[in-house]
């Protein structure tokens, strides 16, 4: 439960929240902000100081602020995406990104894209693909425009014949099976003869035998 009640003024919390002296208090604020924005709006203004808090250096806060703008949803789309092409800090981006592939909308469909698309040797940008991978398969499986959709399987139909990574192409598996076109279904179909990792395999399996 918050600590803070919901008649507090918008412009205060956010005050408070920058001025936090424990991780603790900025988490319990940014449920307040979040919880606000649900019933009374003031929507720009707390998505922009949720999207400042993750820079923040505790890492209970940035995660807190990643669930308080997947709980706001569509409104933060924009916003994330604005602040993904701003800043070279590779920490936010990958905040940006997790945030992103949890809300699932197909406006974040391109720089998702992208993010799987880049080949990188750093081992928390693979992460970085992965929960981008899971995202497509989010975008994938609710979009109703069928170039959407399409764009989605093409990039995980890429990331399971072509990238080195076996958990990025675990998590393509996982998100082909979440889209379960028909489309989809034949790239698993023609991933499974091909693929050499023993994890990889069974998860196709699974999947085949699911759908």
């Amino acid at each position: 439960m918050n600590a803070f009640n919901n008649d507090l003024d918008t412009a205060w919390l956010i005050q408070q929240l920058r001025r936090a002296s424990t991780p603790v208090d900025a988490v319990q604020l940014i449920q307040a902000l979040t919880t606000k924005k649900t019933t009374v709006g003031d929507g720009e203004e707390i998505i922009a100081v949720l999207i400042e808090m993750l820079s923040h250096h505790h890492p209970s806060v940035p995660a807190a602020a990643v669930e308080g703008l997947v709980q706001l949803g569509l409104d933060s789309v924009e916003p994330l995406i604005a602040a993904y092409h701003a800043s070279v800090d590779h920490g936010l981006q990958a905040y940006i990104v997790q945030a992103l592939a949890k809300i699932g909308d197909s406006k974040a469909l391109d720089l998702l894209l992208e993010v799987v698309g880049v080949e990188v040797a750093n081992h928390c940008q693979g992460n970085v693909r992965r929960v981008a991978a899971r995202g497509l398969g989010r975008i994938g499986s609710t979009a109703n425009d069928p170039e959407v959709v399409k764009g989605a399987i093409a990039k995980l139909t890429w990331t399971l014949q072509k990238t080195e990574d076996w958990a990025l192409r675990y998590a393509a598996v996982v998100s082909l099976q979440e889209i379960a076109t028909l489309d989809a279904i034949a790239t698993l179909q023609a991933a499974l003869p091909q693929e050499q990792d023993s994890v990889v395999q069974v998860r196709l399996k699974t999947a085949l035998s699911q759908l």
